[in-house]
Parts: structure tokens; sequence; C-alpha cells
């Protein structure tokens, strides 16, 4: 067999390269084991998997559907659902309400509700606003419904469009006829991510509680059966727009809660609140997870960072969120965040260059029980270089078998075999999928 023309190594602990600088003080320290002997145990776990001895379910497997020839088990979607039902009140008595217009903006609102509050999955429980909180009762509250539709009946409120008609707030929905409750399913189009038309941002209601992620057209899987509608209750059903001369809204603006939220021990949604103003504003490198509702020293760097972007040292940018900080935030003033390498509007989290390669983060974030932006970049790359077919939902931020599958695929594609294909990238592997 012939030898690989690489090598894929762990860095050395004395190595000086500005990558492994970078992660040796970011990431976690390790028992003190040579790198050779990780990549041992790695391979261990690898030949593990490949003997039945150790395995990773998809996070979204469908236990109920059974399998079918030259179909993997949790081939749909598992998103079984209710039947049509009122809106439940106070107390869980039934509440009516009327059928009111909308307008995109307001569909769009509703999702994220929804999303950030991470509202569990659940064919029989009813969220606070009355709506049952299964795919189907996802987009009855988005559409603002007057009781919760299921895929069999959400299509009388809107009007079939084609895929180039396609605008925010509009639904994909499938249903299917043999299999209602359990083989159906609905999601939110909330916009292409590329001008390829070929991934969208879908916001959905999907085990284990609601979410948005990029989706290929139309679905991940039953693509071809999912149909577009457009809510016939839109405020200028043509275009979802207001007119031309209708006076702006100002934007909903959350008031400065008080230093006491942030910092050491902090512990609450105006943390959350925080990280994700950064990110937009440039701040995305900072987080390997998250943002989330518990103050991090990611949090400090990243609000210093967005502090020294607005010329501000010393004192003045103690990474602190204070009111003249919060305000530039929540309302979209001030400067971003300089970019520190890479290319400026680049996929993913911007680190520094390790073993040459740009952006490689290093083996620590791709490893069993990982969770990180990294993982989602990987899994996307991997569905555009058509190494996609592991996934039967995501890509996303958790480590599985599908990315180590993903990646042992891309790899013998390259000619490499053995431990050079362990489903684990490498500098080397990062680089050939990245270029």
């Amino acid at each position: 067999m012939e030898t690989p023309v690489f090598e894929e190594i762990d860095p050395a602990s004395d190595c000086d390269c500005p990558g492994c600088v970078h992660w040796r003080r970011v990431l976690p320290r390790s028992t003190g084991a040579h790198p050779a002997a990780t990549r041992a145990m790695i391979l261990a776990a690898v030949a593990s998997t490949a003997l039945g001895t150790f395995h990773t379910a998809p996070v979204f497997a469908a236990p109920h559907i059974p399998a079918r020839a030259g179909a993997p088990v949790g081939d749909e979607p598992d998103t079984p659902q209710g039947h049509k039902a009122p809106l439940h009140g106070p107390g869980g008595r039934p509440a009516a309400v009327k059928a009111s217009t909308t307008t995109r903006a307001d569909i769009i609102r509703r999702a994220k509700e929804w999303v950030t509050a991470k509202v569990p999955y659940s064919m029989s429980a009813y969220w606070s606003d009355g709506y049952r909180q299964d795919c189907s009762g996802f987009v009855s509250m988005a559409w603002n419904l007057p009781g919760n539709e299921w895929t069999g009946s959400l299509a009388q409120y809107g009007i079939r469009i084609a895929k180039d008609e396609l605008q925010p707030g509009d639904i994909l929905l499938f249903h299917n006829p043999d299999n209602p409750e359990q083989g159906s399913h609905v999601v939110i189009f909330g916009g292409w991510t590329d001008y390829t038309h070929t991934y969208y941002l879908a916001y959905e209601e999907a085990r284990p509680y609601a979410r948005q992620q990029a989706t290929p057209y139309a679905y991940w899987n039953n693509s071809d059966r999912y149909v577009a509608y457009r809510y016939k209750g839109l405020a200028d059903a043509a275009a979802g727009a207001e007119p031309d001369n209708a006076k702006p809204r100002a934007p909903e603006v959350t008031p400065y809660p008080g230093a006491a939220y942030f910092g050491p021990g902090a512990n609450n949604k105006y943390v959350t609140q925080l990280g994700r103003m950064l990110v937009k504003r440039g701040a995305g490198r900072y987080y390997t997870s998250g943002p989330g509702p518990r103050w991090a020293d990611a949090d400090r760097r990243a609000t210093r960072a967005f502090q020294h972007a607005q010329g501000r040292h010393g004192e003045d940018a103690d990474g602190l969120p204070g009111a003249q900080t919060w305000k530039l935030l929540v309302t979209g003033r001030g400067r971003d965040i300089e970019p520190t390498g890479g290319r400026a509007g680049a996929a993913g989290p911007t680190v520094p260059s390790s073993h040459g390669v740009p952006g490689y983060p290093g083996r620590a974030m791709f490893r069993p029980g990982a969770t990180n932006e990294y993982v989602t970049q990987l899994g996307r790359q991997l569905v555009k270089k058509g190494f996609g077919k592991y996934y039967t939902t995501g890509p996303g931020p958790r480590w599985g078998e599908p990315d180590r599958r993903g990646v042992e695929a891309f790899q013998r594609s390259q000619g490499w075999r053995g431990g050079a294909a362990d489903g684990f990238p490498g500098p080397e592997t990062w680089r050939r999928l990245f270029s």
C-alpha cells in the first residue's frame, strides 16, 4: 500500500506557529499525553465504531419509522403531529382568535421568538401562546392563524407559488397522505443563503426544539414533494411590503438593563442578547459555542473588541457593556469590529493560520462530544463538495457520526487509506476541503 504524500499531525507542545500558540492559549489543556498517543486514542475510537462497540446516533433519528431497502432509518423527519385543534387558553381551555392580516416581518419575528425560546418539540403540548409545539403548530403560530392547523389543512390558508417567487414568511409544505401524522413536515422560508438558490434559511419546529438553519432546497429528504405556499392574509399579498409612502416604523429597542446583568456570575437573557448583537457586529471569532445566557470570557473579549472599534481604550474598554455600548449595539450604530485575519465576509469564524493552513482551528474542535461553529462550517463544506449523503438532518454544531463518515469519504476520494482516512480532519484535509 502506498504511503500518502502528506501527514496530518497534531502540533507539538513547543510549536511556535501562530495557530498553535493561539489554540494552546484558548483550548482546555490535555492530560499531558503525547500528540501521537492522543491520535492513537482517536484511531482506537474509530476502530471501535467499525466493530460496533461505539455508536453515535443522529440527533434527530426517528425510531418509529421502519427501515426501507436503500434508505437509512430516520430518512423522514421525526415530526409526528396532532390534528386540527383550537388554541389553548389559560388552564387548557380552548380560546378563539379571529384570523387577521399580518406582514412578512411579523411572521419572521414570531418564528424567531420560538427559536430564541427553544420551544421543545411536542405533538401534544401547547406553548404559552396557545399553539401546539409541533411543525404545523409552529407555522400556525407564525402565520397568526385562529387555531392549530396540521399539514393536511395549512394549504387552505395559502396560495401556491413557484420556487422563484419564494420570499421570507412563505412556507414549504410536505403532506404525506400515506402517513399523514408521521410522514409530513412544514418549514418557514427565511430567505436564500446565496445567489445559487440551492440553500435557504429554514425556521422549523423539530426535535429537540425550534431552530433555524441553512437547509438545501427544498428539504434534506423528499425534496421533490415539498410545495411552496404564501399566506393569503399578508398585508400586501403581491409583495408583502409596505406602501412606498408608509412611514418607517422605529425599530424595537431593548432598554439597557443595568451593569448588574453583566460580568462574572451573570446568567440571564440579556447576556445572550448581548452576544448575538456582538456576533452581528463581527465578534463571531470570540465564540466557539453560544452565545448563551451565562457570562463567559468570550463575552468580555467580544465586548472589549467592540469598544476598541469605537476608539476606546484603558478603563473605557473594560469588556463590560455600559449604557453607551448597549445603545450602539441595539441601534446598529457605531463601527463594526475589524477582522483580524482571513478573508472579509468569508464563511465561518476567523482564526490564525495553523501549520500554514488559514482558518484550521485544530483537532480539538472535531472529536466526540464537541459542539462548536467549526463543525457546522465543516459539514456545510462537505455538502457543497458532494459528501453530504450521510446527513439526515443538519449539518449542525454537534460533532457526530455523519460528520466523521463525510470526512472519511472525502479523505478516501483523495486516495488516502487506513489511518490517513480516519474521518477526523487534520490540516491537510481542511486545506483540500476548503481550497
